[in-house]
């Protein structure tokens, strides 16, 4: 039985190494912003701007339709925008990595 050539063992880790980069790339293509978050919170709050930006379209027409909640929702959001953007982000970078058959660091 032969032995894997030396080449072949120093590939696969560069490959992988490889392979992280690029998912890592294509995840900070994707990932979204709590600064801008949080600026279209305060021009757009109470339109929900800041949900249509987080991809959140239902919630985002919910606060366009109420206005906001009438302004209550868009002030409970001020809380709730960072939570809402690592979870989304945490969603966009499991999905990445997954497809490159990757673990999430």
């Amino acid at each position: 039985m032969t032995q894997p050539a030396a080449t072949d063992q120093m590939i696969a880790p560069v490959n992988q190494m490889m392979m992280q980069m690029q998912a890592q790339s294509a995840y900070d293509d994707v990932k979204k912003s709590a600064g801008l978050a949080y600026v279209i919170w305060f021009f757009f709050g109470v339109f929900g701007g800041h949900r249509f930006y987080l991809g959140q379209g239902g919630l985002g027409a919910a606060m366009f339709l109420t206005l906001g909640g009438f302004g209550f929702w868009a002030l409970l959001d001020v809380a709730l925008i960072g939570g809402a953007v690592r979870a989304v982000n945490a969603r966009k970078k499991a999905e990445i990595f997954g497809r490159a058959g990757l673990p999430v660091l």
